[in-house]
């Protein structure tokens, strides 16, 4: 009989099961080869027995671990919240679980996290963006197991990139400010436009105007992260610097919140003098008056795919994917334009 107070070993799931050693640790790595009524035999009595593998251990022999490596400016934003919560969706029905690292849009952040999460032997690597530094290409220059790069499709991804393009995002914008008959149209950005991603919607929003004979020239990029509170400075100072602005798209939905408070607190109307506008969908855009336009992304769509196609790699199933899986972007008209 099982101790009570012993730890089970791999060494007694091989015995409950009926194989060797080295098979019951194969079974339980999820290794492809092995035939599934034996696999389910062996995950049956680690179950029974209460068994847990040692992944630290297992890292350390040089193992692969049941680790997922996500790496996200933030997790305090609803977007990437909302996408970790799909790539675990994604993951659900293996023994691949996540493990975060925070990067703060810092390209050497980024490396460095990545390097320490790379000691564990994860399964796969996640990364935010398509745009990375040379350190961080160089660590992954030998990592066999799935890169997914999510949120953009504009770029050339290490292995694969699941998300949106940013520059489609930033013309879809253009072309219904354009459509609304603006003529003095603005833009506010945050984070020091340090995130590629929201460059490129900016740079895309402005070539839309330029191919329409407007030239974007009322900017402000804030250095702080993006809130309410840079929203609502950012307005100011547009307002400020630009009187005659009639129309705003700023990068997120949080910043233009901020903007429309800081409007309704001087008085000034939306949409009627100011058109505001922002982009992630965020669920408080619905909630606000007057209701905010915007351009919706599925941030948890895009997390369950990435998870699913970790998922199935991982377990050496076949599944149908492409280079760049691009979803779809949806214009949500509110009130604010």
């Amino acid at each position: 009989m099982q101790s009570k107070t012993r730890r089970p070993t791999l060494k007694d799931v091989a015995a409950a099961s009926g194989v060797s050693v080295i098979s019951a640790s194969r079974a339980l790595r999820g290794e492809p080869g092995m035939a599934e009524p034996l696999r389910r035999k062996v995950l049956d009595a680690a179950r029974a027995l209460g068994y847990r593998r040692n992944r630290a251990a297992g890292s350390l022999r040089g193992a692969v671990s049941e680790l997922v490596a996500v790496l996200v400016p933030s997790i305090s934003h609803q977007v990437f919240s909302q996408l970790v919560d799909g790539i675990h969706a994604g993951l659900r029905g293996s023994d691949l679980r996540v493990v975060l690292g925070m990067t703060q849009y810092d390209a050497d952040e980024e490396a460095q996290v990545l390097s320490d999460m790379l000691s564990w032997n994860p399964a796969a690597v996640v990364l935010s963006g398509v745009e990375h530094s040379a350190r961080t290409r160089e660590l992954l220059a030998d990592f066999r197991g799935p890169i997914i790069e999510v949120m953009d499709t504009d770029g050339e991804p290490i292995d694969v990139a699941v998300g949106i393009s940013q520059v489609e995002a930033g013309a879809i914008m253009a072309r219904h400010f354009l459509a609304r008959g603006y003529t003095h149209i603005g833009y506010i950005g945050a984070w020091g436009e340090r995130p590629m991603r929201s460059r490129k919607r900016r740079q895309g929003f402005e070539a839309a105007l330029a191919s329409a004979g407007q030239a974007l020239t009322r900017v402000v990029i804030r250095d702080e992260p993006s809130s309410l509170e840079t929203g609502a400075l950012g307005m100011a100072a547009l307002r400020e610097r630009h009187p005659d602005v009639d129309a705003v798209f700023l990068a997120n939905d949080d910043l233009a919140l901020g903007a429309l408070y800081w409007c309704q607190e001087q008085g000034i109307g939306v949409p009627d003098e100011i058109a505001l506008a922002g982009f992630n969908g965020l669920d408080m855009g619905k909630f606000v008056r007057p209701r905010l336009t915007t351009i919706h992304t599925s941030r948890h769509a895009m997390g369950a795919m990435t998870g699913e196609i970790i998922r199935y790699r991982c377990a050496g199933e076949p599944i149908l994917y492409r280079q760049r899986e691009k979803l779809a972007l949806s214009l949500r008209v509110g009130e604010t334009t």
